[in-house]
């Protein structure tokens, strides 16, 4: 893992909620139709990638999910939210689909920091926790590093000393 950073760890995160994604959607509920993963936007002059997009026939409406590998922070729900929006006057049509729904995975968060960022939006957002090990098939434990020893290296600087995450 030398060299590895943290883009790499969370597309491999990405890589594992699709990898089971028929489990994911049970989890998230009935009605999931899977429309995309890096999904491009075209917003003015600039591309944006949504991680995980989703159509729910249940409800009519685009699902916009996005991942984040750390701690939960107010930055994380503004880029969500910038996402949602954007779905809603480029995606959805009148008439036809209900507001975007967006909802931000993270390995941890605050709950009071959450409840706050949640509070100062009109839009239709959640925040969940994820558990790492919980994404893996079980016949693969012990042929890939465990969170522990992936973070210790994550926290390791070129030169093998521990600096803080």
């Amino acid at each position: 893992f030398t060299g590895m950073t943290q883009p790499y760890n969370e597309h491999i995160l990405k890589d594992a909620l699709l990898a089971n994604i028929s489990q994911f959607l049970l989890e998230l509920g009935t009605g999931f139709a899977y429309i995309g993963k890096e999904y491009r936007l075209q917003i003015g002059g600039k591309e944006k990638f949504i991680d995980l997009l989703f159509y729910n026939l249940n409800l009519s409406c685009y699902v916009v999910i996005e991942v984040k590998i750390g701690e939960f922070d107010f930055q994380d729900l503004g880029q969500l939210s910038g996402y949602v929006v954007a779905c809603n006057h480029i995606l959805r049509k009148e008439g036809r689909d209900n507001p975007t729904i967006g909802l931000l995975i993270c390995r941890q968060k605050d709950s009071l920091l959450a409840q706050y960022a949640l509070e100062g939006s009109n839009l239709p957002l959640g925040i969940s926790e994820y558990e790492l090990s919980k994404l893996y098939p079980e016949n693969i434990e012990g042929t890939i590093p465990t969170i522990e020893e992936i973070e210790a290296r994550l926290g390791e600087n070129p030169n093998g000393e521990q600096t803080e995450l």
